[in-house]
């Protein structure tokens, strides 16, 4: 099999690593790749948004299955490009990917389907949105609507803080586009955890426990990142949690997609706060994480092809996965600086 993976992170090095321990995977390219990549993979220079791009790459390579790292691309309808002309992709179309391209979306699609989440104000009015700061107060979330790489959600422990962070989403346009509609939500107190199954529509299955950690610096402190670091297994993810999230989160959101319509194929990867009151999603993403895809793949024993084919042909049907018993942990060097402005092309 030729195997194309969509993508330049970490995590996409992680998938090509997995990827090629498969005898089922006889070429690897990764588009755009990155020095890691190379070791394993061809990397082609392709951008991973370049939609257009990389369907006339799959199609002259005969690329027989295609797997996508990135949100950006799966937002812009990669799958939806690739099907239309015959080409086999592991991830969910446009319209379900819509559950991490809009963070409205998202929360109104909870709701509807008793989804455990906070409680939240959706507005598209800068005024209306500080008016509804001032009457709950903070400790309060924000959200921009839209993709901001990781970085959109601000957590404020004071008023001025939650009314700043709007007014640089709707009317500073920090994030462009993606700001021009916000969620501000209670702010949810416990453990964080990540929980990434898969599904072919009708069955999940989930992977592995993991825990992110968003924050830049030590102890919890400083800007929220992409992610600082993760390891799996999740100690707080414990087997009558891991049932727990299953029936109430992972299978309502499953059950939710089919009443609406959609066929959601690929990763779903529910972050999770385990509250006193129990489990309850704080965001759902479309695809693996990224640090935690690095020691959830490290932890699997089963080959992964076999069940990303399951997943695009619709045959899942709760595949077994096999898992090492050992914990494994990703570390993440960032330049000084980072999630701000911050030096890029030094030499590692």
């Amino acid at each position: 099999m030729k195997i194309l993976v969509v993508g330049s992170g970490g995590r996409e090095h992680a998938l090509v690593w997995k990827i090629s321990q498969s005898p089922k995977a006889d070429k690897i390219y990764c588009a755009p790749g990155n020095a890691g990549t190379a070791e394993l993979a061809e990397n082609v220079n392709i951008k991973a948004d370049d939609v257009a791009g990389l369907k006339k790459f799959a199609l002259d390579n005969k690329i027989d299955l295609t797997v996508v790292g990135p949100e950006i691309p799966l937002v812009a309808g990669i799958v939806d490009e690739f099907e239309k002309v015959g080409l086999k992709v592991f991830g969910p179309n446009k319209k379900a990917a819509q559950i991490e391209g809009s963070k409205v979306f998202s929360k109104e699609f909870m709701i509807k389907y008793d989804i455990p989440t906070a409680q939240a104000g959706i507005f598209d009015n800068e005024a209306e949105a500080i008016n509804y700061i001032n009457e709950i107060g903070a400790p309060i979330v924000v959200k921009a609507d839209g993709l901001a790489a990781g970085k959109g959600v601000i957590v404020c422990s004071k008023t001025e803080e939650a009314i700043a962070a709007v007014k640089s989403m709707m009317s500073e346009k920090q994030f462009g586009e993606a700001g021009n509609k916000v969620v501000i939500e209670e702010c949810l107190v416990g453990e964080e955890a990540s929980i990434i199954a898969l599904t072919d529509g009708k069955s999940v299955v989930p992977l592995a426990s993991s825990q992110d950690h968003k924050r830049a610096f030590d102890n919890d402190e400083g800007p929220n990142t992409g992610g600082m670091g993760a390891y799996s297994p999740a100690p707080i993810v414990t087997e009558q949690l891991m049932e727990e999230i299953n029936l109430d989160v992972l299978k309502p959101f499953v059950g939710g997609m089919q009443q609406e319509g959609i066929t959601y194929k690929g990763v779903i990867y529910a972050g999770i706060m385990v509250t006193k009151k129990g489990p309850m999603v704080l965001e759902f993403n479309a695809r693996f994480g990224d640090p935690e895809t690095q020691p959830i793949m490290m932890r699997m024993k089963t080959d992964i092809v076999p069940v990303f084919q399951a997943v695009v042909d619709g045959k899942l049907d709760n595949k077994l996965i096999e898992w090492d018993r050992r914990a494994a942990v990703c570390i993440v060097l960032a330049s000084g600086g980072y999630p701000g402005k911050y030096e890029k092309g030094i030499p590692i």
